[in-house]
């Protein structure tokens, strides 16, 4: 068993999503495109923000640390994952590069989930006590956040993915996943894993209901100072600061609690696909065209930063 549980000697492979290579290479340009989008989506954000003076504020402070979370995250998973799809063999990876890509899936999205819960907190502070808001949310504040959302998601990913790969692992085995997911590598071990199940459960429940409850107890005082509002000219624009932010927070969550917070027993390996699809690839596209399309501020500064992209193109073609 021992000697089974090398790292060099036990490989897993994904599974394809088809077997049929036509439907294999429209997958790979779908998977494709949604990457590229993403990576090009968030990173102009993160730019933008860094450029613009009047962008430097918390809220897109919060923002940009957010869009280079997702940058990360997606190239956490993408890139082997488009290997292993257009791959015309299965695609192996080793017991330490699928305990690596686990880990920083679980970091990258654990301190993803913290964060948009450090985000709804700026929005309270910001709507709730306006007069207050600089003195509350000031730049090492606003720094302490974001670095303790890192540190926070950095020991959780540590402990469970340790925990995880202690397990004996008896022989090469197939993930019934594109990448190195919790649950269908626990699978795959040769030992009872009722403790390590536990463990995840209890990082999901950090991860993701505990923030969650802080989110809406702070968009139930949010609201009711929004309808307080005598014009609608300013509930309008207290409302469109925040439905971008709860747009991504619904979708995050809601993929992650379909996951993570069911029952091990009734997991499905086709479900937890399908889901986290739209979490690892449609997710991280649809967020930058959420906040660009919601936020005025943002979408200005991004319009304003692609007439200037262009015209320099232009001057530099003449």
């Amino acid at each position: 068993m021992e000697d089974a549980n090398q790292t060099g000697t036990v490989h897993f492979h994904f599974r394809p999503f088809s077997k049929v290579p036509e439907v294999q290479m429209l997958i790979f340009v779908s998977f494709l495109l949604m990457y590229l989008f993403s990576i090009s989506g968030n990173v102009s954000i993160v730019i933008v923000i860094w450029l613009y003076r009047c962008l430097h504020t918390p809220l897109y402070f919060f923002l940009a640390n957010l869009a280079a979370l997702e940058v990360f995250y997606s190239s956490t998973i993408a890139p082997l994952t488009l290997a292993s799809v257009l791959a015309t063999e299965r695609t192996l990876i080793s017991l330490s590069g699928c305990g690596a890509q686990m880990f920083f899936f679980i970091f990258l999205g654990s301190a993803d989930c913290i964060l948009l819960a450090v985000m709804a907190y700026d929005r309270f502070v910001a709507i709730c006590h306006p007069l207050r808001y600089t003195l509350i949310m000031n730049w090492r504040l606003c720094v302490q956040l974001a670095l303790g959302s890192l540190l926070l998601g950095f020991i959780l990913a540590m402990q469970l993915t340790v925990l995880i790969f202690r397990l004996p692992f008896c022989s090469s085995k197939e993930i019934s996943m594109f990448y190195c997911d919790v649950l269908p590598v626990m699978r795959l071990a040769c030992a009872d894993t009722q403790l390590h199940e536990a463990t995840l459960f209890v990082v999901s429940i950090t991860v993701l209901t505990i923030p969650f409850l802080l989110i809406s107890v702070s968009y139930v005082f949010i609201v009711a100072a929004i309808l307080k509002i005598r014009s609608a000219g300013g509930r309008r624009k207290a409302f469109s600061t925040c439905s971008s932010h709860l747009t991504v927070v619904l979708l995050q969550y809601g993929c992650g609690s379909l996951i993570y917070l069911c029952p091990s027993s009734s997991y499905s390996p086709e479900r937890g696909q399908v889901v986290s699809v739209v979490y690892t690839f449609i997710t991280p596209v649809l967020n930058p065209l959420i906040y660009s399309m919601r936020n005025r501020e943002l979408k200005d500064a991004l319009k304003r930063a692609m007439i200037k992209f262009l015209l320099l193109g232009d001057q530099q073609l003449a």
